[in-house]
């Protein structure tokens, strides 16, 4: 999965502001090996202010409607069940949600739409979830957060096959936390859900490294190995080339 932002405060650096450019950004992951596009319009990392509503709908819509002729499954990732209607509407395949569902309106955005919906774990949100994060065990903590937002899903009527988790790596997580759920991953994994798993470029990564973002490239595609030999069904990434070649030689061996 490839990401392609277009928001101009992400952690990773200012996405792509214009349409076009998200385009030949999608072209190129494409090129590179992605086999799906996730869209962000409002960035998420620690200390984010949220954007408004209209303001996320103009920068996320017109680039769902270009890449829509790619062929290529698209994902956007929001919070606003706003934004989820009408990227349904103009043909996005996955609503990609880091709370998980719980704004109001959210669930009502999808359970009616036959889009595939991933359910991400974070403890708090943006602008203060780095705040001393805290858990009795995050391995047991995330898997029980998750199972209960999958039984909300179902009942609502959203089928089993529509839903992915995602344990939210750096998301009201230290290090500690982050590195525990990365070892119990194959355990998380035995899940009947498919897990999709974004740790690229991330401060984990940066602290475990000493590299600062633009340099994270190596430990990324590392971690995700890693991830995949786990059990993870999705890697999510900056670094697609990279990211695809290290799974490439994996799979050959596998």
């Amino acid at each position: 999965m490839a990401i392609i932002n277009v928001t101009p405060d992400s952690f990773s650096g200012p996405g792509y502001l214009s349409r076009d450019a998200a385009l030949r950004a999608a072209e190129q992951a494409i090129a590179d090996g992605a086999e799906i596009l996730d869209i962000g319009g409002e960035s998420s990392r620690p200390g984010a202010v949220s954007v408004s509503e209209q303001e996320e709908l103009d920068r996320v819509i017109p680039v769902v409607e270009a890449l829509a002729p790619l062929n290529m499954p698209i994902s956007v990732d929001t919070v606003k069940p706003a934004v989820m209607r009408e990227s349904i509407r103009v043909g996005a395949d996955m609503i990609n949600d880091i709370a998980a569902f719980r704004v109001a309106g959210a669930l009502e955005a999808v359970k009616d739409s036959k889009v595939a919906v991933c359910v991400m774990h974070m403890q708090g949100e943006p602008g203060t979830m780095q705040r001393a994060p805290s858990y009795g065990d995050v391995l047991s903590d995330v898997q029980a957060f998750l199972a209960q937002r999958v039984d909300v899903l179902q009942r609502a009527g959203v089928a089993g096959e529509r839903i992915l988790l995602d344990p939210g790596f750096g998301f009201g997580k230290t290090l500690t936390h982050n590195l525990a759920l990365l070892k119990g991953l194959s355990d998380f994994c035995e899940t009947t859900f498919p897990v999709l798993v974004g740790m690229s470029r991330k401060t984990m990564l940066g602290e475990i490294a000493g590299r600062p973002v633009g340099e994270r490239m190596v430990i990324g595609a590392a971690a995700a190995l890693v991830a995949m030999q786990n059990g993870a069904r999705i890697i999510r990434t900056h670094d697609v080339g990279a990211t695809r070649d290290v799974l490439r030689l994996w799979e050959m061996l596998a």
